[in-house]
């Protein structure tokens, strides 16, 4: 049965307001996934099919679309952002509101939105404070093989990073990456759903998707000079498979 939904969140964050803007606009690479700005006007095309319905820089933004391509459970979705300066302008409030409709299995779907808003902000937040906004250089992303989707597929990802049960978040950590080459990062979050891992040039998501009924997914954010994005992607690529090919 169709129902409506609606997912709202507030924070600060240490970024301008205009950081925020080009982030949410045109810098959607370095934390979510590439996609096409939107025409800067009202009434202009959006991404993914959508309306521009608010242009507002850079205080707010929303857009629109009532059949979302690619995506058969949901026949509207609404993204809207709300930018206001903080501390003179040095910073940041930010309040960000998904709303739509989702065709069926509303009660797992709005808790897999939800689940996944917090992690995207939060990946927007270190985007900003620790990348300064600046351009990605290469985005992939993918998912895992089928056996991935079992219940503790994520804490298979953890284990093959050589991650600690009790590492801190924000702490300094060390990972095993593709062909066993240990790398120094950021543990920047982590809970039964997803982990994230900053590093100087990348910023690393294993999504646990396993948990609404689809399997680990991966994006990498890497922002080295000269990155490319079918290498970062065959790389992690073997390394998620490895991970689920252990006896």
């Amino acid at each position: 049965m169709s129902k409506e939904f609606e997912i709202a969140r507030e924070f600060e964050v240490d970024a301008t307001p205009e950081q925020v803007w080009e982030a949410v606009t045109a810098g959607t690479g370095g934390w979510l996934w590439p996609m096409e700005a939107p025409e800067p006007r009202e009434g202009g095309k959006g991404p993914f099919g959508s309306e521009v319905v608010v242009w507002d820089p850079p205080h707010r933004y929303a857009n629109r679309v009532e059949d979302v391509e690619g995506i058969s459970e949901q026949t509207l979705n609404q993204l809207d952002y709300t930018v206001e300066p903080r501390d003179g302008g040095r910073r940041a409030w930010v309040r960000y509101v998904h709303s739509g409709i989702f065709v069926d299995d509303w009660d797992n779907q709005y808790d897999g939105a939800s689940k996944h808003t917090e992690f995207y902000l939060h990946t927007l937040r270190e985007y900003l404070t620790a990348f300064g906004g600046r351009p990605v250089t290469a985005f992939a992303t993918f998912d895992g093989p089928e056996a991935s989707g079992t219940p503790d597929a994520l804490a298979t990802v953890g284990r093959a990073l050589g991650l600690a049960d009790d590492a801190t978040v924000g702490g300094r950590v060390q990972v095993r990456g593709p062909e066993g080459q240990l790398l120094d990062a950021v543990l920047d979050f982590r809970n039964p759903y997803f982990i994230g891992l900053r590093t100087d040039d990348a910023m690393l998501r294993f999504f646990g998707r396993n948990h609404w009924g689809y399997v680990v997914g991966m994006s990498v954010h890497d922002f080295a000079p000269g990155a490319d994005a079918k290498a970062d992607e065959a790389a992690w690529q073997g390394w998620l498979n490895g991970a689920f090919s252990q006896p």
